[in-house]
């Protein structure tokens, strides 16, 4: 009975230390639900929208298990678009900086955000194909309703359109765009004008206008911007930058007569002076210029191949004033027609030749097609002009032989011109020039051409001008005054062709024959003019005669009246006349003057005292009389600038005016 009793206490001690710990754990529930009661009642808050969350979802059990597959396929792709989504957003600070600043790092993460990109224009169209599978079977099993389909679908469409458009907000195009604006700011900061008087007479070309460390940041610069189809703006922005600063360059020289138009000028002397310039500024601008530009432009765009530089090279010529300088040319060859003009044609041919190679080299490519035609075009206009010229001068001269000769006796515009001309044509400087010229007229009309042609056509045209003399020479009614114009024109031609390269071809009995014939002329005027005053001085009767001092004081009055008369009609009627070359000039004064003033002198010495009371008869001194004979023949003061020749009035003169005005003349 004992041992029961025991056992009953044991189960009755164990009973209430199990209720005890059942209370505590009551009291701990109790204490755990009354602080869980606000998190149910937010809970029940709540659960309206969760219902409505979840209400579009209505499927058996297996059916949601099936989604689940669907889901965790399209979870992976999109999980992967988002964290590269997030890697660009993280890129925007570094890109939206200046990328003066470190433009190696700058290039280092916009290459960062180029993949990135790429990442994502390859995977998210993936993401999107798996989000429309789950729609897709959403929609076949009737697992949601359409309404919540519908929303669905227009949230993948939207994210569609999106993957065809800006990825990364504009990121990339803000980050080129600062590209392009520090590609603009190292060719700006680095583009310095070049000045021609600093380069003297310098024949080597300039080193490269930019330092090697800029044209490596081009380079690179020019490398993303190649990977984002953005190559052509950059060029465009090296075109307006560098050929900008060619314009600076050539601003200095004054180049505002390469605008001229035909229409501003009447012929070609009134720009002599800018033609020759125009050689000048030419070769600089080839020399230098263009050929530093040349050069550049294959430094900064070698890597992307020769048509882009080329291209790019030939933008900055044409722009730079290539197409200027060649229309200035083109303008001067439609021009009226004169002599002159065949030289100032043959200088733009020599400066053309002397660049020839340059014009190969830099403007052959098929990028400057542009100034090759129009320098074809220039080429072929001087080479036209020049020989339809030479060519037509012998007609020229010949034309005006129909003309009066000058009313002064003077030496014609005609015969100086010709006289200077031809030798210039023969001379070192054009003679090769015009052979060449004529050389591939020639050829063009399929005709042979030997030296001797031109050297013969010269020698046509002095002979012409020779004819033209004698012609003249006969046209004067006074024939003192035809001696005295056959005098100054046959010195004129000995003179000026004397040691020349015409009058070797000339030869040295031609130029005696013209000294002959200026002495011979030169004695029959003096002997018909000057020559016959002494005789009305004659003593004749004087020394004889004894009928007394009143008899002989009336012979010398007679005699002087006469003499008077006589100097005063030829010193009034030559006194207009002119003796071109001094030397000429001062030796037919000197004849003259040893031929009247020794006999006035002797005469007045002898006689003067008899009338030296009357005024009238007493009408020079000695003095005066050598004086008013020593200043005869002068050229009158010609007007700066002037092409007519003194003695011209429009009706004598046979001045080169005339050449290029006759009807059928060279215009």
């Amino acid at each position: 009975m004992a041992g029961s009793g025991d056992s009953r206490v044991e189960n009755l001690i164990c009973a209430r230390k199990s209720l005890k710990l059942s209370l505590e754990k009551s009291k701990a529930v109790g204490l755990a639900l009354e602080k869980a009661g606000p998190r149910f009642d937010e809970i029940k808050l709540r659960l309206p929208s969760l219902g409505s969350a979840v209400r579009p979802i209505r499927a058996e059990k297996d059916a949601l298990v099936a989604v689940g597959g669907h889901i965790n396929r399209a979870v992976g792709p999109a999980a992967a678009v988002l964290k590269v989504f997030d890697a660009v957003h993280g890129l925007e600070k570094s890109l939206l900086s200046d990328p003066r600043n470190d433009l190696p790092g700058y290039l280092s993460v916009l290459k960062r955000l180029e993949e990135a990109l790429r990442f994502l224009g390859d995977n998210c169209g993936l993401a999107i194909q798996w989000l429309d599978d789950i729609v897709e079977y959403l929609e076949d099993n009737n697992i949601a309703d359409q309404v919540f389909l519908s929303n669905l679908k227009k949230e993948l469409e939207g994210l569609r359109g999106s993957g065809n458009g800006e990825l990364d907000g504009g990121l990339l195009a803000a980050a080129l765009d600062k590209l392009e604006n520090e590609f603009r700011l190292l060719l700006t900061e680095n583009s310095v004008p070049l000045q021609m008087s600093a380069l003297g007479d310098q024949a080597c070309i300039a080193p490269s206008p930019l330092p090697v460390p800029v044209i490596h940041k081009l380079q690179v610069i020019l490398g993303r911007m190649k990977a984002n189809d953005r190559l052509d703006k950059c060029i465009s922005i090296y075109v307006e930058v560098r050929g900008s600063n060619v314009r600076a360059s050539l601003q200095a020289l004054n180049l505002d007569y390469l605008e001229i138009s035909v229409s501003e000028f009447n012929d070609v002397q009134s720009i002599e002076g800018y033609i020759a310039q125009w050689g000048k500024h030419l070769e600089f601008a080839v020399k230098h210029l263009f050929e530093a530009e040349y050069k550049l432009c294959n430094d900064v765009f070698e890597r992307l191949g020769l048509d882009v530089w080329m291209g790019c090279f030939s933008r900055i010529a044409a722009q730079g004033g290539m197409l200027a300088f060649l229309q200035f040319g083109k303008t001067v060859t439609e021009s009226k027609k004169d002599p002159i003009k065949l030289l100032k044609l043959l200088d733009i041919f020599s400066s053309l030749t002397k660049l020839r190679l340059d014009f190969n080299r830099l403007f052959g490519g098929a990028a400057c097609v542009e100034i090759q035609n129009l320098t074809r075009d220039l080429i072929k206009s001087v080479i036209d002009g020049a020989a339809e010229i030479f060519w037509e001068l012998l007609v020229q001269v010949e034309l005006q032989r129909q003309n009066p000769p000058p009313l002064d006796g003077n030496v014609p515009r005609l015969v100086s011109f010709i006289a200077d001309y031809c030798n210039k044509l023969l001379g070192e400087d054009y003679k090769p020039i015009l052979t060449q010229v004529l050389i591939i007229q020639r050829s063009w009309e399929r005709q042979s051409f030997q030296e001797r042609l031109l050297v013969n056509e010269v020698l046509n045209i002095i002979k012409a001008v020779e004819l033209n003399l004698e012609t003249w020479i006969k046209g004067y009614e006074d024939p003192m005054l035809s001696n005295f114009f056959a005098m100054n024109n046959h010195w004129h031609l000995y003179k000026h062709l004397k040691g020349t390269k015409l009058g070797d071809l000339l030869g040295d009995s031609w130029l005696r024959e013209h000294e002959q014939y200026k002495d011979y002329y030169s004695t029959i005027f003096l002997r018909d003019s000057w020559g016959k005053l002494p005789g009305h001085l004659s003593r004749e009767g004087l020394i004889l005669f004894s009928g007394g001092r009143a008899t002989a004081r009336d012979l010398v009055k007679k005699r002087l009246k006469k003499f008077n008369e006589a100097f005063d009609e030829m010193h009034t009627k030559q006194s207009g006349w002119i003796i071109p070359e001094r030397d000429l000039r001062e030796k037919t004064c000197q004849l003259i003057v040893q031929t009247v003033v020794p006999v006035y002198r002797s005469f007045m010495q002898n006689y003067g005292p008899l009338v030296e009371q009357d005024a009238k008869y007493v009408k020079y001194s000695v003095q005066k009389l050598e004086e008013m004979l020593l200043l005869l023949y002068r050229p009158k003061p010609v007007r700066h600038g002037s092409l007519r020749s003194p003695q011209s009035n429009g009706k004598y003169g046979n001045g080169i005016s005339n050449l290029r005005r006759t009807a059928s003349a060279v215009e």
